[in-house]
């Protein structure tokens, strides 16, 4: 007698909740016609189910997402890059607290434990009718900048080899939930025979009917909710047998007027718990323009210094999204105009290597007004015109810090985002900058805490 299974499962959902009632309708139905048809059904999500540009996410910390997580009723998940790097240590600890779902993980610990955190576990177990053992483990992929959050990212592969020594005999069945890239779960099928199928993720690519490796079905529903995925396959003597995968896509199940209704209620309630959060109240409106130096990214390039406490700093303008009006401002405002999940970062640089940097921006600069920017916290639509603050070069060719020239013995500050680091168009940063990330302040919270300073509402005082 065969065991008929079955997972529905998402990924990178990236708080797109316009797709989210389709998705929630697309799990009901599936899991019931498969259901229906004998199966044993497991639904499963593969990480970065938040994103901080999405208002209610930015407003709640994340909470709102779990609530309609809630009503999908996952058996296993597992924590995406978003989750870890774009919350607080204090949100992370709590973003789980209400959720009905267990999160798998084992490759992250605590920084003050160094023990497994609190709101996750190695592994969660299933038994089929027949008695075979199913276990879901996790992976999210291991950012070293982890740590500036209070978290701990393991090496994947050791991390992989001591979860099966430890766990041998444990189970009969073993998925893993890969928040790691198409490349790393390439090598994981290669290296790691005892893995049955790897859901997978990060990447955001789309494997319309999986992909064989060896012993391994790998899997990916691309990104946004624009999928869900569907793998079947038949246990015998506790054996994984005719493996399928396939993806389903959401754009035929158009939402009704009352889905719709519901999407622009949670989009309100964002708006209006931000809107809530007078900011400044400022006696102009800056205006921004993508293809030039502009009013609101000089105020962006002040906010930068003024924080880090450097004279020179370098933005970009296509992370302004909109103007900044005259009279009172909110974060909803704030939070329209930069909704990317982008911290600012000293770097320090000898003097030839900061002409070398701005060389490489100068060569770059005209193609990335247009270029198609997308990820690494960036959440706009094109990179935009590079701009400097404190920095230029004279007619000669010469740089200039403001009016003197650069020596190249000198050590310098900058203000930079960590974006910069991230992209592949200024090498010098990563190769030979000394790069402090404050994970602590995202873009748009400087620009925040700057114009409170310097625009205060009425009847604050100046610099509160």
């Amino acid at each position: 007698m065969k065991t008929k299974v079955a997972i529905l499962h998402t990924n990178d959902l990236h708080s797109h909740f316009e797709n989210f009632p389709q998705i929630i309708q697309l799990m009901k139905t599936r899991t019931r016609a498969l259901e229906q048809a004998g199966y044993t059904v497991f639904r499963v999500d593969d990480g970065d189910a938040i994103d901080r540009f999405e208002p209610l996410t930015d407003a709640t910390g994340g909470q709102a997402n779990i609530e309609l997580l809630n009503q999908i009723h996952y058996h296993a998940t597992t924590i995406g890059n978003n989750e870890a790097l774009t919350t607080s240590h204090e949100e992370l600890s709590h973003l789980y607290d209400q959720a009905n779902f267990p999160i798998v993980l084992d490759n992250v610990l605590d920084a003050t434990t160094g023990m497994d955190p609190t709101w996750s576990q190695p592994f969660v177990d299933y038994k089929l009718p027949d008695q075979t053992r199913v276990r879901f483990m996790g992976m999210t992929f291991p950012y070293p900048t982890f740590r500036f959050m209070g978290w701990i990212a393991q090496p994947v592969l050791p991390t992989i080899t001591n979860c099966l020594k430890q766990w041998q005999g444990q189970y009969d069945i073993l998925i893993l939930l890969s928040h790691l890239g198409i490349n790393q779960d390439r090598q994981i099928a290669d290296q790691f025979p005892e893995i049955s199928i790897l859901i997978g993720g990060h990447t955001h690519h789309l494997l319309p009917h999986g992909e064989i490796r060896h012993h391994t079905l790998l899997t990916a529903a691309e990104k946004w909710g624009h999928y869900v995925g569907e793998i079947t396959f038949t246990v015998e003597n506790h054996q994984v047998q005719d493996q399928t995968a396939r993806v389903i896509p959401i754009s035929p199940l158009a939402p009704n007027s009352d889905e719709q209704a519901q999407v622009e209620q949670w989009r309100k309630r964002g708006r209006d718990l931000l809107a809530k959060q007078s900011v400044a109240e400022l006696p102009h409106a800056f205006k921004t323009s993508f293809v030039d130096d502009n009013p609101l990214v000089q105020l962006g390039l002040r906010a930068v210094e003024e924080s880090l406490g450097v004279q020179a700093a370098v933005l970009n303008t296509g992370l302004f999204l909109h103007d900044l009006p005259a009279g009172i401002v909110n974060m909803e405002q704030i939070q329209r105009i930069l909704p990317h999940n982008i911290h600012v970062m000293k770097t320090k640089l000898w003097g030839y290597d900061l002409w070398r940097l701005m060389k490489e921006m100068q060569k770059n600069r005209n193609f990335l007004i247009a270029f198609p920017q997308k990820g690494m916290g960036f959440r706009g639509s094109q990179f935009g015109r590079l701009v400097a603050a404190g920095l230029h070069f004279n007619d000669q060719g010469q740089l200039l810090w403001h009016n003197d020239l650069i020596e190249p013995q000198k050590r310098y500050e900058i203000g930079l985002l960590d974006h910069y680091q991230f992209i592949p168009f200024f090498p010098t940063i990563d190769l030979v900058g000394q790069n402090t990330i404050y994970f602590d302040k995202t873009l748009k919270t400087v620009l925040a805490d700057y114009l409170s300073r310097h625009y205060p509402t009425q009847g604050e005082q100046h610099g509160s």
